[in-house]
């Protein structure tokens, strides 16, 4: 090895760029009070962001801090796999050894991905969770050792990453929250075109506001007469600046290799070609050095002594005065590491290299190729595998080529690196045709692919095909996150399915196809899943016709469910078993209970899914003991069992965690969230619902979770944002795809929104397409309380001019639909109890008994939000009624408090209102003192006046409820329509609502003008 060998080309003295030192410094500071920071430097090749970036790791350094710095390697057409974050990690590693280990401990099998020197890594599990996880975990170990240190982390040369890495520095800057990190990455501007794959995430990134971005110009010719000064330590004459100056344009490398060809007398200026420049001070080397020096352009980033010490052909002393030659020239440097070398700049490498002949090229490949086959040792062995692949494809030997790259596959799957898998799978695609087809039979599938089944040959003698290949691409695709192209991958295999006629393969394809065009919101996958069913009726028994019959009935599940869906179900569960696939089979089972559960055998439904919890939890199957979870605590919530689903959902987002299987916990807390909200702890399933959506990965956990926020703010008054949320749970869930449980509570939602803002039209016609819509088996869990939103609405709206048309047959479709819901256990009987009741104040007809078989009903129930609505109306009509007033009293506190703690302002103000028009004291401090007598109301008390309105503003309310214009109630008034308008805006702040609709909705809600109700004893309506 070599060192100690210096070249004053470079200054000395560090010219310019002190804005840009003193933000990184900035930046420097601000982590050491635990505020995480994120920097991109980008500027055209040479322009000196490397020595930008070594400035400012000295200040670090000084500073106390951890320094590591990583850079993207360039090999052929793809990079290694978290290439930056390994080198990086491992530096850390052998700076803080048991810091790391304590930051990483008890996932070491998962970290080894990025860092192999952490552990083996485990093969498996293989899913569209898997990068996430992977990133997940590496953001909470860097979270956990910048804890008590500051970390500064640097990426070189994001231009040259590959997809995985830029992937992985995207999820750090947007998640990290704690920890005393820096984090900088550098990229070369000028080589980002409009199609480079850096380009949108550099657009991502400049969209959040906590990356800093920096661009690095050129100099001026102040700076460069400075730098030069700098590399002559004299100042230099006017002339040459000024000839400097015009032939670099302010590059700051050119600059440098300018000023060394006047010192060398290489009579550079001679050349017009830039390029000529870089190659004129590699040819006045030595023959060997020049050998050495073309080699290494070939060989990557970095070559490694050893290897490099097998491939030139040199014996060491030879090698050793060639790269001293090179070094003292200033082309090559040694790695910090001491263990290789890399070119001083990169463009000097990619000079070099493009000089090379075609021929020149392939061979010097194909002996990096040889050398690494006959020692392993050359390299690490995480690269080797990788590199190996590539010499191989550039030597132009595809029989060598192939099992290469195939090998490299693997070894990219096994780092849930799976973009790059899949760019190293369609290059064996490319290679298969030309690859010799001896070696091609040699190959085998249990070697190189792991997705598609058995499915009746053997995997360890049957030769690798084509279709194997295909298919390991589209499931890295969409492990990916590249669900487009792997749509495509499928259409192809179809294609040649067509003709090669295996009914098998093709049914595994179609399935595969399902699963992306539902997950693209291209349509619901049945077609695709009734083509897979068709192509194995008939077939021997196999894994995948299991896996069809299985996601079929899961399909029929969350579309269809019905008694057809759970004969389904069964004869899956059946199918696998007797096939041995016991992962499908649970799979299968777990629909099984929950469709068994629907169509009200309840307690053997629990009983089958809570025993394939427990077995996959003992076999480790996550995603299996997840979903588990998750429709276990679906299934209680929908019994009225919130309690408990709410503890079985905290122990299932436990399991979960520990296995990063975020989207399993996205459903998981979204489920925990509508049980909390059942239950009246409206902050905790906030909580849970915006955990949902940090954590999900898909579209649906996040809708449900919006859905579930748009609940909260509903129930709180708050419309705008309701609305808001609904637009986004809308937009998460689609137009193609859209299931029941997901479609239901959006009607729901947008009926309670239209209600709130006083638009009965709106509502009515929510309510009629809810019901064309259809209420399937188990939906009645959703159905309820969509029913007795609209019931509600239409009774608050009685007495609403523009609600008289079409009252009666909207309550009749109600009714109607009401009729044909299940009311299986007793949430569902206060439910209905509770609509029937409505029903009839939507008629005035409702009495005292209607609200005591409500209140009744609904108490034991833990509901505490429906039951102070079952009290305020159970008050409302013991007012009516006249007679004593302190049952009244108790029920408006009780409901008041209840209001008050959830924060559920709409009620509370309804209760507020109800108790002023009464002169009812809601609160201890305004009830009389003991021996006073209590005061009742004057019977000509002018319940408008209790919201604090004139007789002039009472007046312009009970024509607004009317639904007339400013213009209309400036003619009833004789007044303007701008002492119109004013008076309106008045109305609508005492009132404390956002719009006429809503003042409208209150007035009749609150019974302001005319009768509150017809003659009580008139024969109830029941539903």
């Amino acid at each position: 090895m070599l060192g100690g060998v210096e070249s004053r080309n470079v200054s000395p003295v560090f010219v310019g760029r002190a804005d840009e030192l003193a933000v990184l410094t900035d930046a420097l500071g601000r982590a050491a009070g635990r505020e995480p920071q994120a920097l991109l430097i980008g500027g055209e090749a040479g322009v000196g962001k490397t020595r930008l970036t070594e400035e400012f790791l000295g200040e670090a350094a000084r500073s106390g801090a951890v320094v590591a710095v990583g850079g993207c390697v360039e090999i052929g057409a793809e990079g290694l796999p978290f290439a930056p974050f390994s080198t990086a990690l491992r530096a850390l590693h052998r700076l803080l050894p048991g810091e790391l280990a304590a930051a990483g401990a008890g996932q070491e099998d998962e970290l080894a991905r990025i860092l192999p020197e952490l552990g083996d890594t485990p093969r498996g599990p293989h899913d569209e969770e898997s990068t996430a996880r992977l990133f997940e975990l590496t953001a909470r170990m860097l979270e956990r050792l910048a804890a008590d240190r500051t970390v500064v982390l640097v990426l070189e040369d994001l231009h040259w990453a590959d997809t995985s890495t830029r992937h992985l520095l995207s999820y750090l800057f947007r998640t990290l929250t704690s920890g005393r990190l820096v984090l900088v990455a550098t990229y070369r501007a000028d080589d980002v075109h409009r199609r480079h794959p850096l380009r949108p995430l550099l657009a991502e990134l400049d969209r959040l506001r906590t990356v800093q971005r920096i661009e690095l110009p050129r100099f001026n010719r102040a700076e460069v007469r400075r730098q030069l000064a700098g590399i002559l330590a004299q100042e230099p004459d006017e002339a040459f600046v000024d000839s400097v100056f015009d032939r670099s344009d302010g590059n700051a490398f050119f600059v440098e290799e300018l000023a060394a060809c006047r010192e060398s007398g290489c009579r550079a200026g001679l050349t017009e070609s830039l390029r000529d420049l870089l190659l004129v001070r590699v040819e006045v080397l030595p023959d060997d050095a020049q050998r050495v020096v073309r080699i290494v352009a070939e060989g990557g980033s970095t070559v490694e002594y050893p290897l490099l010490l097998a491939v030139a052909g040199l014996s060491e002393d030879e090698l050793i005065e060639a790269l001293r030659a090179a070094v003292g020239a200033n082309i090559l440097l040694a790695t910090t590491d001491g263990d290789g070398y890399r070119f001083r700049h990169s463009l000097v490498r990619e000079a070099v290299s493009d000089d090379l002949l075609p021929g020149e090229r392939s061979r010097v490949n194909r002996r990096y190729a040889e050398a690494l086959e006959a020692d392993d040792t050359l390299i690490r062995a995480a690269e080797r595998v990788i590199r190996l692949a590539s010499y191989w494809y550039y030597a132009n030997d595809p029989a060598k080529a192939l099992p290469a790259v195939l090998a490299a596959s693997v070894a990219a799957r096994l780092r849930h690196a799976y973009s790059e898998q899949l760019r190293l799978l369609e290059r064996a695609l490319d290679l298969w045709e030309s690859t010799p087809e001896e070696v091609r039979e040699t190959l085998r599938p249990a070697d190189y692919t792991e997705v598609y089944p058995p499915c009746g040959c053997d995997p360890a003698t049957t030769p690798l095909q084509r279709l194997d290949l295909l298919a390991e691409a589209a499931v890295a695709a969409r492990f990916g996150g590249e669900r487009e192209h792997a749509l495509k991958i499928t259409k192809t295999a179809l294609r040649l399915l067509e003709e090669e006629g295996d009914p098998l393969r093709a049914a595994w394809f179609w399935t595969e196809r399902s699963r992306l065009v539902s997950s693209l919101a291209r349509g619901d996958g049945w077609e695709e899943l009734a083509r897979a069913q068709e192509l194995v009726k008939g077939l021997p028994p196999s894994q995948v016709h299991a896996e069809v019959l299985v996601r079929a009935a899961g399909w029929g599940m969350l579309h269809s469910p019905g008694p057809d869906n759970l004969d389904a179900a069964e004869r899956a569960a059946a199918y696998a078993r007797m096939i041995g696939a016991e992962e499908i089979e649970l799979n299968a089972r777990i629909t099984v209970g929950a469709l068994l559960t629907d169509s009200g055998d309840a307690e053997r439904g629990l009983a089958e899914m809570h025993a394939v919890k427990e077995r996959a939890t003992r076999l480790g199957l996550g995603m299996l003991a997840g979903r588990a979870h998750i429709n276990l605590s679906s299934q209680l919530e929908g019994m009225g069992r919130s309690r408990e689903a709410v503890e079985l959902a905290e122990q299932g987002a436990h399991l979960v965690r520990k296995s990063r299987l975020l989207d399993s916990e996205a459903w998981i807390s979204g489920n925990m969230a509508e049980s909390l909200y059942s239950l009246g702890r409206w902050d905790e399933a906030a909580e849970a619902a915006l955990r949902t959506l940090r954590v999900g990965q898909s579209a649906a956990p996040r809708g449900s979770a919006s859905a579930r926020l748009s609940y909260l703010a509903l129930a709180r008054g708050e419309l705008t944002e309701a609305a808001s949320q609904l637009a986004a749970a809308h937009a998460h869930f689609g137009t193609h795809d859209v299931q029941p449980q997901h479609r239901i509570p959006l009607f729901r939602l947008a009926v309670g929104i239209a209600a709130g803002e006083g638009r009965i039209a709106a509502v009515r016609a929510e309510t009629a397409a809810a019901i064309d819509y259809g209420f399937p088996l188990g939906q009645h869990r959703y159905a309820w309380p969509l029913l007795l939103a609209a019931a509600s609405a239409e009774a608050d709206a009685r007495g609403l001019p523009v609600a008289d048309a079409g009252r009666e047959a909207a309550l009749a479709a109600l009714l109607a639909a009401a009729r044909t819901l299940a009311a299986p256990v007793p949430v569902w009987v206060a439910h209905a109890a509770f609509l029937r009741a409505e029903l009839l104040r939507a008629e005035a007809r409702d009495t005292v008994a209607d609200w005591v078989e409500v209140e009744q009903a609904v108490r034991p129930l833990e509901r505490p939000y429906l039951l102070a609505r079952a009290r305020h109306r159970l008050a409302e009509a013991m007012l009516a009624a006249g007679g004593d007033r302190e049952p009244a009293t108790a029920l408006l506190r009780e409901a008041y408090t209840t209001a008050g703690q959830l924060g559920a302002r709409r009620l509370r103000e309804d209760l507020s209102l109800l108790a002023q028009r009464a002169r009812l004291p809601l609160t201890a401090a305004d009830t009389p003192a003991a021996g006073t007598p209590a005061t009742k109301p004057a019977p000509d008390t002018d319940p408008v006046e209790a919201l604090g309105l004139t007789s002039r503003e009472r007046d312009v309310l009970r024509l607004v409820a009317a639904g007339h214009s400013n213009r209309r109630i400036a003619e009833e008034l004789f007044i303007s329509p701008k002492t119109a308008s004013v008076h309106v805006s008045n109305i609508l702040a005492k009132l404390g609502v956002a719009g006429r609709g809503e003042a409208a909705a209150l007035a009749h809600r609150l019974r302001l003008f005319g009768p509150v109700r017809t003659a009580a004893g008139a024969p109830p309506r029941r539903v």
